[in-house]
């Protein structure tokens, strides 16, 4: 039985995916999780340790905010530490540089849409942390990624959006290139 600083929750999903779909990301997504782990674990953590462990010894917790503060900083850094590695662990790496079927929109592709009313926008699709709605980054199980996924330029779609229905157009489906240097490796 959990307690209440586990956070199993994240390993349902969200909803309308099926209980153990892979958590795609891409190899930046992956790096970015495993460089916030260590700064954790390595960087942060062992301070907060330290500052806990003098203020323990300062004696009366009950009313020590340094100790207080610290050890609930812990539980916060040690949910976080453990919502990551399961993350990590589940996670299945795409690299859009790999996709061999260029022509549809797939995760990991950069895709440009037309509007109703002209206007184009330009999103990514990319894994579940690594959404960045400001900087044109979407999860892939957003309603507007769900909608683009599979199709191909001058396809039309309809997109369910809280104002209503709208009519979308895929204008231009872009996979980056792996350097020629680059094996793979």
């Amino acid at each position: 039985m959990s307690g209440p600083d586990e956070d199993d929750d994240d390993d349902e999903g969200p909803p309308g995916v099926p209980p153990g779909t892979p958590f795609y990301m891409t190899p930046e997504g992956q790096a970015a999780l495993q460089a916030e782990l260590h700064a954790l674990w390595h960087g942060e953590r062992p301070k907060v340790t330290q500052i806990v462990s003098w203020a323990a010894a300062l004696g009366d917790r009950s009313e020590n905010a340094d100790y207080q503060y610290g050890k609930r900083r812990l539980r916060e850094i040690d949910r976080r530490v453990r919502f990551i590695q399961r993350r990590l662990h589940r996670a299945e790496v795409v690299d859009a540089r790999d996709q061999k079927r260029r022509d549809q929109v797939f995760f990991g592709a950069t895709v440009t849409y037309a509007r109703e009313d002209d206007s184009e926008t330009t999103v990514t699709i990319v894994g579940m942390e690594e959404a960045v709605a400001e900087q044109g980054r979407i999860s892939w199980v957003s309603p507007i990624a769900r909608t683009l996924l599979g199709k191909r330029v001058g396809d039309v779609m309809k997109l369910r959006t809280p104002a209503g229905v709208e009519e979308i157009e895929v204008v231009k489906i872009f996979y980056p290139e792996r350097p020629a240097s680059d094996d793979g490796a």
